[in-house]
């Protein structure tokens, strides 16, 4: 397994996700129980709506940007399986992206394609894409972002940041990071960031830890807070941002602002939700929250996020990991997709964790695959069965978080922490191609 090539690996993903996509057909066509994803359909009848002229917020539950209609408009001409292609070729880049950046961080072969088997053949994020789900094209670009930025290349990270955070909300727990990770002693004017290599030496990696420790990244930033790299970042990505919104909010008004940004910050679900506030939701659900109730449950995970920034922004791509962990196990509604979010995350920090797959390993993703399933066998008996098992359900949401919080801990304590970049050594830097 591990000689094959990274092209023969993501032939035989795509093979595998096309025979998915393809079984799944026939599944929904013969079988009771639909291989399709829900929100496939609501998406695929946004796009028919678009298609014809009309705004696709007359789909109900539809609470998404409008580029996710048009891209789906080939559903109502070429294939209602075009969505579905679309996203599992993301789901493919992921897995390129994954090698490309542990390449240019000089991760030896074997562990790359370690880390490329573990997103393309998880069996959770293969069936995302080839049940309909839109979130690979978010883990793409989230990718691509990183990429642009351990080049150097500011401009057309803003833009695609800017660009995602309009798609999908929730990237922007990113900005702050990003920010952060914008140092001027390694963004100049004409030169390439120099990429601090992988090292297999636990000595060396103990030592940049150390470094790491030293420099906060909350008292570097505000030495030289507006530099000419946050500057740009911030009125590139604000401004894709805003005209990619103002653009929507003139076409289809106060329904898209609605349905597509804000419905997600007051967001309730009594059902299908892993959080802790779920026993709350139930019991006030025919009762309008209150302002002061809505704040209070972003508190901790505002908290949880800031702490996390300040202690890991200089570690990127570790950075965004725990922060996306963190803000799922902290969200007010969780539901299963949202996982893929650290998921396409997770293969980038594994050649920097000390944590060996056995034992420890292997105790934290039966831990966390065993606190995700007690939740679903209490959610079954609600759904299914109409048991009231709603304070049982809650107690397995709180097991959940516990698990989750565990696993993230013992995963900081295992990492070896390290900036992306290292400091030029001298004036005469290789010039940006």
């Amino acid at each position: 397994m591990i000689s094959l090539k990274p092209r023969s690996i993501l032939l035989i993903s795509a093979i595998f996700r096309v025979g998915l996509i393809l079984v799944g057909e026939w599944q929904d066509t013969h079988m009771e129980v639909r291989y399709t994803d829900v929100d496939y359909l609501v998406f695929s009848d946004a796009a028919s709506l678009m298609a014809s002229g009309q705004s696709p917020y007359k789909r109900t539950t539809y609470r998404y940007s409008p580029l996710l209609a048009f891209l789906l408009i080939p559903n109502s001409f070429i294939s209602r399986c075009w969505g579905k292609f679309l996203f599992s070729a993301s789901d493919l880049f992921v897995g390129l992206f994954i090698r490309i950046i542990l390449k240019q961080r000089k991760v030896p072969d074997d562990l790359c394609t370690y880390s490329m088997l573990i997103w393309l053949f998880n069996p959770f994020t293969f069936t995302i894409g080839t049940r309909g789900n839109c979130e690979p094209i978010v883990c793409a670009i989230i990718l691509w972002i990183i990429i642009c930025l351990i080049n150097g290349n500011v401009v057309q990270a803003a833009f695609w940041y800017g660009l995602i955070v309009h798609f999908r909300i929730y990237p922007i727990i990113y900005a702050l990071p990003i920010v952060i990770f914008l140092d001027p002693r390694f963004f100049r004017s004409g030169t390439k960031p120099l990429l601090s290599d992988w090292t297999s030496d636990p000595g060396k990696a103990r030592q940049i830890n150390s470094e790491l420790i030293d420099k906060c990244a909350v008292c570097d930033v505000w030495k030289s807070t507006f530099t000419r790299s946050r500057i740009l970042f911030g009125l590139i990505s604000g401004t894709v941002f805003l005209l990619c919104t103002g653009f929507f909010f003139h076409l289809y008004g106060w329904e898209f602002l609605h349905e597509a940004l804000l419905y997600h910050l007051t967001r309730t679900d009594a059902r299908h939700n892993f959080s802790i506030y779920f026993y709350h939701i139930y019991l006030n659900y025919e009762r309008e929250l209150s302002v002061l109730e809505k704040l209070v449950s972003f508190l901790p995970q505002f908290i949880v996020q800031l702490v996390l920034i300040l202690c890991f922004a200089k570690d990127l791509v570790f950075c965004f990991f725990v922060q996306t962990v963190a803000f799922v196990a902290f969200n007010k509604v969780i539901t299963a997709q949202y996982f893929v979010w650290f998921f396409c995350v997770l293969p980038l920090i594994l050649p920097w964790s000390n944590m060996k797959l056995k034992w420890k390993g292997l105790c934290c993703i039966l831990l966390w695959m065993g606190a995700q399933t007690h939740w679903l066998l209490w959610g079954y008996l609600l759904e299914f069965k109409g048991k009231n098992v709603f304070l049982q359900l809650w107690m397995a949401s709180l097991l959940f978080l516990a698990a989750n919080t565990f696993i993230l801990i013992v995963l900081i304590r295992h990492h070896n922490y390290g900036p992306v970049f290292r400091q030029h050594t001298d004036l005469k830097t290789t010039k940006t191609t």
